[in-house]
């Protein structure tokens, strides 16, 4: 109203006022203050949207470095062998023998009775067949399944070397069928807990191998190590006869005990031989 109005022109990180002048201004063919000021604020929203760019280009460099995993090795990985091997100890006897007796007597029925070729042999696959399947039932209820067993690399290079003749045995029994045995190691656990005896446990209370491991300690030794579950037994009951499990399982060694997890306890069976 007779004054100088003024206008508010807004972008979207900055504004700036013009006068009503200014405009008019822009009427006016090429007007230089026009241009000038008009440039510096195209120059101003360009500046702007660089800097806006760049900050947002290292905060997602720095969220990508910080969602990366870390690649350090720590000295605890280790690499676990695959116990691929075959072997005949690692077959159960009473499913071979179940499996074929059963085979030999379905076999030997059918052709009895005409419904399968081969009349002529029913007989002797009736004759065999039978003790076979009994034989395999009784190996099967007999059996003891092998116990899982851990070998790192760093101790299979080891094992042939510094592991002794009693280490390399008991590894042998425990990762093969048995037959007639209660469990793995029974005769060793029999002398060590005394079952039944004064100062001993009950036979019910006996520990039960669960698995076995092959690791080397910090000082570069191999070692063995035991795996019980033991319900109704406390650390203290192993940890009173590591001196027996030292001279069952020596010469040669040194044993050492650990509560595990739940109940378990470990028995680790360390060799004193070094390379």
């Amino acid at each position: 109203m007779g004054g100088i109005g003024a206008a508010l022109f807004c972008s979207s990180q900055s504004f700036s006022v013009f006068s009503y002048a200014q405009i008019h201004v822009q009427n006016r063919p090429s007007s230089p203050l026009l241009v000038h000021k008009l440039s510096s604020f195209s120059n101003h929203d360009l500046i702007l949207a660089k800097t806006r760019n760049h900050l947002r280009f290292k905060d997602v460099t720095r969220a990508a470095d910080s969602s990366q995993p870390s690649s350090v090795i720590t000295s605890s990985d280790k690499d676990i062998v695959p116990d691929d091997e075959f072997s005949l100890a690692k077959v159960s006897f009473g499913v071979i023998g179940l499996g074929l007796g059963i085979s030999l007597l379905s076999y030997g029925f059918g052709a009895y009775f005409n419904i399968l070729p081969g009349s002529e042999w029913s007989a002797i696959m009736l004759t065999y067949g039978f003790p076979l399947a009994i034989i395999g039932m009784a190996l099967k209820y007999a059996e003891l399944k092998p116990v899982p067993c851990i070998t790192y690399a760093d101790a299979q290079l080891l094992r042939e070397k510094c592991a002794t003749p009693v280490l390399k045995q008991v590894r042998s029994d425990v990762i093969r069928y048995r037959y007639g045995d209660e469990q793995h190691l029974d005769e060793a656990l029999k002398r060590i807990f005394q079952f039944g005896m004064g100062g001993g446990i009950p036979r019910r209370s006996a520990p039960i191998l669960q698995n076995i491991r092959e690791e080397v300690t910090e000082d570069g030794k191999y070692c063995l190590v035991l795996v019980f579950e033991a319900k109704a037994l406390q650390l203290s009951d192993f940890e009173k006869r590591q001196a027996k499990f030292t001279s069952f399982f020596g010469p040669g060694i040194s044993s050492e005990i650990v509560k595990g997890e739940n109940d378990l306890y470990e028995v680790r069976l360390i060799s004193n031989t070094t390379l």
